[in-house]
Parts: structure tokens; sequence; C-alpha cells
């Protein structure tokens, strides 16, 4: 069902953004996947003397899961690739530089339709794909944010 601002139900999954405090290249933000963008609420059991028939589910803290981002390596220098590095082998010595993270989907005019901000996050993770002499594929760079929590935009 379309509306009359063009934007179409439901959203395209391939068509979106992502943006770094701090980090302003558009070559930097150019990611082919994002995935992560969840949270679940616990539950605790807690058996009640006496009844045997059930547990009571009480609820506990949200948890949420790290966002990872995968792109096409950028072999020149990244400022992305830079943060991950010195967060990542600079150990517990430094105090590790916290950014937000939006990530928006986009709609068929590049408008966001909807984003969500991770705040705090931090590179928790970097990976580089195998090489393989064998598949047709290019060099895929997976960077892994752990943050504090994030909120969907209005």
């Amino acid at each position: 069902m379309a509306t009359s601002n063009n934007a179409f139900y439901p959203p395209v999954s391939f068509s979106f953004l992502v943006s770094i405090q701090g980090i302003k290249s558009n070559a930097e933000a150019a990611f082919q996947e994002a995935s992560g963008i969840d949270m679940e609420m616990g539950a605790e059991e807690v058996v009640s003397g006496g009844e045997n028939q059930f547990k009571y589910q009480l609820p506990t803290k949200a948890k949420f899961n790290n966002l990872v981002l995968k792109r096409g390596l950028i072999p020149k220098e990244s400022a992305l690739a830079t943060w991950a590095a010195e967060t990542l082998s600079g150990g517990l010595s430094t105090p590790i530089t916290t950014k937000t993270i939006m990530v928006g989907l986009m709609d068929s005019n590049r408008e966001i339709l909807v984003s969500w901000s991770f705040f705090n996050a931090y590179p928790v993770k970097w990976n580089i794909s195998d090489f393989k002499s064998m598949e047709n594929s290019y060099v895929v760079e997976t960077i892994e944010f752990a943050y504090n929590y994030f909120k969907k935009n209005s």
C-alpha cells in the first residue's frame, strides 16, 4: 500500500544509511549490511512455595545485542578502522572513546523513513573476510559494536 509521499509499505531493507559521530567521510559510512537492531526483555523464573503447577515469570532488564556493520574493505587510511584498532589494541590502560551511531532506513527518494541511534557505542570485534583464490568475491570488513542502549528516533 503506497502513501501519497511515495513511501512504500513495507519498506525495502537494502536502502539504508549509517552515520557515526565525528566520522564524516561518505566512504566510511558505505555499509552493505547492518544487523543486531534488537532488544529483548529477560524473564526470571520464581517458584512459589507449595505451588507445583507453574513457575512465575518475572521481567528483568532489557538486553541489547551488539550492532554489526559490514562493508567492503577500505585499503587506505580509514577513521573508522583506526578507531576500532585503537579501541581493540589499547587494552584497558587507555580510556575507550565512545560514539553515537545512527542507522536510518531510506525510502525511494533517499529520505529517512525511520532511524535508530545507538548511544555510547564502541568497537568490540573487527574481522576481515577470508581470502579465497577460487572465489570471485571482494574483501569484507566486519565491525561489531557494544553500546549502552538504542532508541528509535521520531
